[in-house]
């Protein structure tokens, strides 16, 4: 299960929105840094259904991921946060065991 906070679900709608078009999200993993995996957030123009992708609907949008990486995001809840002058979604992974000290990858 991937679950977004109400930050979260409002900062996708609205750039969905800004953009004036697309359907939701896709969520995966990418091999890099010190640890290994680093989140990826990207924004789906046109959401086709396909037999690789598992969709995580919500009221308004889509949230999809690719069954290959469902391993690693399993359980994750993605936020929206705002620190200072920063702003950035962030991922918070029940399974993570360790995560570089820059903060941008991990290792499951």
């Amino acid at each position: 299960m991937i679950s977004l906070t109400d930050a979260a679900a409002r900062k996708i709608q609205q750039t969905i929105t800004r953009r004036g078009h697309g359907e939701g999200i896709r969520l995966g993993v990418r091999t890099t840094g010190c640890s290994g995996l680093a989140y990826v957030l990207e924004y789906v123009q046109e959401y086709k259904p396909s037999d690789s992708d598992i969709n995580y609907a919500q009221s308004d949008f889509v949230v999809l991921v690719d069954k290959k990486n469902e391993v690693y995001l399993q359980g994750v809840t993605v936020d929206y946060v705002r620190q200072g002058l920063n702003e950035g979604f962030e991922f918070r992974n029940p399974n993570e065991r360790d995560r570089c000290g820059c903060g941008e990858s991990f290792r499951i």
